[in-house]
């Protein structure tokens, strides 16, 4: 074997301490790869150098392939490849040296421990070895070991247990025995991979051995992350309760949306959910037992179980080598706990929506009421009544606002929408400040749909201009071009209200439809059909609908907007201790809308103000 380990160093290149590939001789008699010398030429220049000897050649040497040396290589690789191929039980003849298992049926030598005494003496081949030496890489019997244990000249030789494959502690990259452990990296090293792991922090293998083993140990004793941390949620998924929220068996119960169950296959985990949404009863559950969670939670358990067992065995064996790769694989392994979504019910929207079913329905009983009491009679024979056309009942839900009767709206209702929405603009525009608070709204800034330039808070409430671009995921809602984001939810129907805090110029302020651009110059706030802004650019205030603009007397540090979806006009308002009047568009809106805001220059911010 030191003959074999010798030859492989002598077939290496000094340059990349590997194989030859197409090796080339110098006039100084040194061989590398062809590649590798080229690149070291080209990069220094003239004059030339040998690697090696460091020969000077003031011109570059033709060099040629030296097809002998590409032979031997060749031949030696293929040896090797053949070598470590062999199947365990093979036996080499006698005059070999290898580290082999016994062929199967053949007699057993004497045993020295049940884990190692498979591994047979490289000097006899026949007794069994019962130490290892790292420096000649050679397993020796007790017979053959005792050199080793009476010469002076091997007291520097490091002995460990009998190693079976000691071809695995050699660096296959420069092929020197590793004997450093990198923690960082999470592997064992050579002197020479020392270099390419300057940055971290390694330890010889007793050493790193010794640090690792305290921690493994206190882990497994303590807390056993692996197995223990992954037993609560299997146990509960074969219960037959619950994971989470949106795991296959989960059925919804009264008041929540139903949600689509469909029978998925994977490799190896067939998944079966089976169930139906019940009038009543709470959540419903039911599940075939290899559907669920449960089999892959199981599985990454029985993993992490096996791999702390092997892990023991090798800290009881006083392998540091596999001991270190062992904890090294058990330490990367993921131990984080099952993500289990909190469901939380929007208590105020549930209230806001019963309280306006309710309004709405004493509104129209009302309305019924009134148009009883004001039915003429009928001569006996006429025609029969007409039914109240059901375009009036979008004109009476708000005739509180409005303050007028709820009779006078009954007459004509399509002759009348375009007063009608007049004065309901009037009405909005005579209400104060804490009346405009009444239909106040929470307003989430969209992360999907923000520019690379907008910097957004913790909370999505502020939005500025970013000192360097934001690494945000691609996604098809977001602004490529203009320095601009939406908020999260839309508004189809009703009265909404949000202020907003500008701090210096070149801010915008507005909605905008969904379908609005998110790329080109189109794409800005009030420069299309799909949007409406006041903003704020340098020293001037205006507002901006279909690239028009409308220059404003004043400006504002706080910006209140008012929505009215069913009327279909939005109010922008300056407010201080009042509000006053900046601009308003009237609109027949065809689409949800979304708030939207755009910032330009540094130092420029927009912040969302509470609701409260």
């Amino acid at each position: 074997m030191t003959e074999l380990f010798t030859l492989a160093e002598e077939l290496s290149c000094s340059i990349c301490l590997e194989p030859f590939k197409e090796p080339v001789t110098t006039p100084c008699g040194h061989n590398f790869c062809g590649a590798c010398l080229d690149e070291t030429w080209a990069s220094l220049g003239s004059p030339y150098r040998c690697p090696q000897c460091r020969a000077v050649y003031q011109a570059r040497p033709q060099l040629h392939k030296n097809t002998v040396l590409c032979a031997v290589v060749e031949q030696f690789l293929q040896a090797k490849l053949t070598r470590e191929e062999l199947p365990h039980g093979w036996t080499p003849p006698a005059g070999g040296a290898a580290h082999t298992r016994v062929k199967a049926g053949a007699k057993t030598p004497a045993k020295v421990s049940d884990p190692v005494a498979q591994v047979i003496c490289d000097q006899c081949l026949k007794e069994a070895a019962v130490k290892t030496c790292l420096v000649c890489m050679a397993s020796f019997c007790q017979e053959h070991l005792q050199p080793h244990l009476d010469s002076p000249a091997f007291r520097d030789h490091p002995l460990q247990p009998p190693v079976g494959d000691l071809m695995r502690r050699k660096c296959p990259q420069h092929n020197r025995l590793r004997d450093f452990f990198c923690p960082e990296h999470g592997e064992c090293i050579c002197h020479i991979c020392l270099v390419e792991h300057k940055s971290c922090s390694p330890a010889p293998l007793s050493q790193a051995s010794a640090d690792l083993e305290v921690g493994v140990v206190g882990e497994g004793a303590e807390g056993q992350p692996g197995p223990a941390g992954l037993a609560g949620p299997a146990g509960l998924c074969h219960s037959g309760m619950p994971a989470y929220p949106g795991s296959p068996g989960f059925l919804a119960g009264p008041g929540t949306s139903p949600m689509s169950h469909n029978v998925r296959e994977n490799k190896g985990c067939p998944c079966v959910v089976k169930g139906d949404v019940r009038p009543a009863g709470g959540l419903q559950w039911r599940q075939d037992e290899d559907a669920g969670p449960a089999p892959v939670l199981l599985k990454k358990k029985s993993e992490i179980q096996n791999l702390k067992e092997e892990t023991e065995l090798a800290l009881n064996k006083g392998d540091e080598f596999e001991f270190l790769e062992k904890a090294a694989k058990l330490q990367g392994v993921s131990t984080k706990p099952v993500y289990v979504p909190k469901v939380e019910l929007n208590q105020e929207l549930i209230k806001g929506v019963c309280q306006g079913t309710l309004d709405l329905k004493n509104e129209l009983k009302r309305y019924i009421q009134q148009s009883q009491d004001k039915k003429p009679l009928e001569p006996p024979g006429s025609a029969p009544p007409r039914t109240f056309p059901f375009e009036a009942l979008e004109l009476i839900v708000d005739s509180k606002e409005v303050g007028l009767e709820a009779g006078a709206k009954t007459t004509t209702p399509q002759a009348n929408s375009m007063s009608l929405r007049d004065e309901v603009l009037e009405a909005f525009l005579a209400k104060s400040r804490p009346e405009l608070l009444k239909y106040a709204v929470r307003v989430i800034l969209d992360c999907n749909t923000a520019h690379s330039n907008v910097a957004l808070s913790k909370n999505y409430t502020v939005a500025s201009v970013a000192d360097v671009p934001q690494s945000y995921e691609s996604h098809p809602q977001r602004f490529t071009c203009c320095s601009q984001v939406l908020g999260l939810h839309c508004y189809k129907e009703g009265v909404h209200y949000w202020e907003v805090e500008l701090r210096k110029n070149n801010c915008g302020v507005g909605i905008c439809y969904g379908s609005m651009q998110r790329q080109g110059p189109g794409s800005r706030l009030g420069r299309n059909s799909s949007s409406w802004c006041v903003e704020q650019f340098n020293t001037k205030i205006s507002a901006w609908h279909k690239r028009v603009e409308k220059t404003l007397p004043f400006k504002a540090t706080r910006v209140g907007v008012l929505l009215n979806c069913d009327y279909g006009f939005v109010i922008f308002f300056a407010v201080t201790d009042k509000v006053h009047l900046m601009y308003a568009f009237k609109v027949d809106f065809t689409e949800a809308l979304y708030p939207a805001f755009w910032v330009f220059s540094a130092g420029a911010t927009l912040s969302i103000c509470s609701s409260k």
